[in-house]
């Protein structure tokens, strides 16, 4: 019988604690070379900073926040956090400081942790608003009087004489107390405060564990690359492998994770389709710069993977014939791919926090590297629907996890019921109200459609419908995919509510068109030279015509504007989770849009 009961997260971790003790617990780079920690050394650390916070005057269900980028003292200061009984508060690094400074003030820390000098400076820029923020700790070596550094925190908690509080504080947490508020990052409007409980994470921990308990085991690796601030990477990519005694490596930076990838050769990854989508394109762009015979044997072993979907999708044994030619297209090309990337050990991936393309899904399980879409929202801690091996169906989402409810209401939106749904919005009962049905189901936002064994398609979001002024309602984001799967398009946003027909924005993929550029005798300067020249144009007038063709003719896009800046989270364009904020776009580029739109 487990020591702890497991009434919280911590008590989870606590649990495994004892029974993994010296066995590695995560992996970091240091001084150029992953490190180990065991679940000893983590747990020490986890119990001097408990008792830090304790000694500092933080009470069950007070708000201590963690300002960030994935490392392992993340885990620390969350878990420490949750053991007091106190409230995780994460904000994504990437946050402005006015950003981070509305979440600290709604949600009324009093403790921030901060990872580098970037991130301190921008608290420190709005500390003067901030009166009930009392202490801010530093991961790295803290360079400001009144700032306090990780390793001093240890210290003190260490000192602190009555150890016995942690224990007492950790078995006095409830299921039903609050363990983070996580800010939704809105593409209009103040980011609303989802509260999730312990019962909602350890809800969603035994769904997930029940569902994909046999393809798991306490030897598998993963790799961190989504930030901790995201609802996916916390449940699937930190306290799920926590659950199963995995062990969790690090990744650097998003522009590192090639690199890390072939160092970790991970078994298990969690990720958003951003990133399958560059491996994919960069895999089609080395292959458009090889030889004659490489390119046929690589389009033959591609054919010979699309005809191995059926059989890899539903866990059926390859036929015979099909079966040796499958083995030859594994061993010239398939096993290669899988080397370089790093993904020779891989048993699956799974991708969540936006649309997967059909061709970026078919790519990898053509090879055998098993990619599951999965489905949730922030306020749902965040799975709710999952495909699991052997029963994949590309564009959907497969079907909703044990437990959880999930029907489409007469107007077509997504409504889901289930222990894992939030407790509501943090000071704002009346959205929290206004979220549910009166029968108690969330209202996702999300159009989708539910076949007949229960597999979910998303098809749109409800703000996002694009309603012509001819009354026809489009969904720009299954256009927006498709448009993407060309390997010279890298970003797009598809305009036209109120408009006649369609038109989009695109960003060219630079890379791709500048290797076309100079195999064609197409000369240019910059970029600007290039989004202007006619031949250019006419090339992108194919790709666009190439892939829409599938979509009706009310869904064609009629005019496009090519645009030399990618959008970032930087630049305004795009949230913390790379969804793109369509409001923005078209104030930012209104003068854009508005030349497609010529006056009749």
């Amino acid at each position: 019988m487990a020591p702890y009961k497991e009434t919280s997260v911590a008590a989870i971790f606590q649990n495994q604690a004892i029974k993994y003790g010296e066995k590695a617990c995560v992996a970091f780079k240091k001084d150029g070379v992953y490190t180990e920690m065991s679940w000893n050394e983590m747990n020490s650390s986890i119990r001097r900073l408990g008792l830090y916070l304790i000694s500092s005057g933080i009470k069950k269900g007070d708000s201590v926040a963690i300002f960030s980028p994935n490392r392992y003292e993340w885990w620390i200061a969350d878990q420490a956090i949750l053991s007091v009984g106190a409230v995780n508060v994460p904000i994504y690094a990437t946050s402005s400081s006015e950003e981070a400074s509305y979440i600290l003030e709604h949600s009324e820390s009093k403790i921030c942790f901060v990872g580098e000098e970037e991130h301190l400076r921008k608290v420190l820029k709005t500390k003067r608003k901030l009166p009930g923020l009392e202490t801010i700790i530093m991961f790295d070596t803290a360079s400001k009087k009144n700032v306090v550094s990780f390793e001093e925190a240890l210290r003190k908690g260490a000192a602190y004489r009555n150890k016995a509080l942690f224990d007492k504080k950790l078995s006095a947490i409830k299921p039903k107390d609050i363990a983070t508020i996580i800010y939704t990052s809105g593409t209009t409007g103040d980011p609303k405060g989802v509260m999730l409980s312990h019962h909602n994470f350890i809800s969603n921990l035994k769904q997930l564990h029940r569902d994909f308990g046999e393809f798991f085991s306490d030897e598998e690796i993963y790799l961190s690359i989504l930030p901790l601030s995201h609802s996916f990477e916390r449940t699937v990519g930190y306290y799920l492998p926590i659950l199963m005694g995995a062990k969790v490596a690090f990744s650097e930076d998003f522009s590192t994770i090639q690199q890390n990838l072939l160092e970790i050769r991970p078994t298990m990854l969690v990720c958003v389709p951003r990133l399958y989508e560059k491996i994919h394109a960069g895999i089609l762009a080395q292959v458009a710069d090889a030889s004659v015979i490489r390119k046929i044997v690589f389009n033959w072993a591609m054919k010979t993977a699309l005809k191995n979907l059926p059989y890899i999708c539903n866990d059926r044994p390859r036929k015979w014939f099909f079966a040796k030619r499958y083995r030859f297209a594994e061993t010239l090309v398939f096993s290669k791919i899988k080397t370089v990337l790093g993904l020779d050990r891989i048993k699956f991936q799974m991708s969540g926090g936006g649309p997967l393309s059909i061709a970026d899904a078919e790519f990898f399980l053509g090879m055998d590297i098993l990619v599951l879409e999965g489905y949730g929202l922030t306020e749902t801690s965040p799975v709710t629907n999952a495909n699991r091996p052997g029963m994949i169906k590309t564009g959907s989402v497969g079907p909703a996890l044990t437990d959880t409810a999930v029907k489409i209401s007469d107007e077509g939106e997504v409504l889901i019921k289930g222990p894992q749904v939030m407790v509501g919005y943090y000071k704002n009962k009346k959205a929290g109200k206004e979220a549910f049905t009166r029968d108690g189901f969330l209202k996702t936002g999300d159009l989708g459609l539910i076949d007949d064994m229960g597999r979910l398609s998303i098809t749109g979001r409800i703000k996002e419908i694009v309603v012509t002024s001819g009354g026809k309602n489009i969904s720009p984001q299954n256009i927006e995919n498709s448009l993407k799967s060309s390997n010279l398009i890298e970003q797009v946003a598809v305009i036209g509510d109120r408009r006649k027909y369609l038109s989009a924005l695109i960003i060219p993929a630079f890379e791709e068109l500048h290797k076309w550029s100079r195999e064609n005798d197409v000369p240019f300067s910059d970029n600007w030279d290039l989004i202007s020249n006619e031949k250019v144009i006419e090339l992108y007038a194919q790709e666009v015509e190439k892939n829409t063709r599938q979509f009706s003719r009310i869904e064609q896009v009629r005019k496009f504007k090519l645009l030399n800046t990618e959008w970032t989270q930087e630049t305004g364009e795009l949230t913390p989770t790379l969804k793109v904020k369509r409001r923005v776009i078209e104030e930012k580029y209104a003068d854009d849009i508005e030349s497609m739109y010529p006056p009749e």
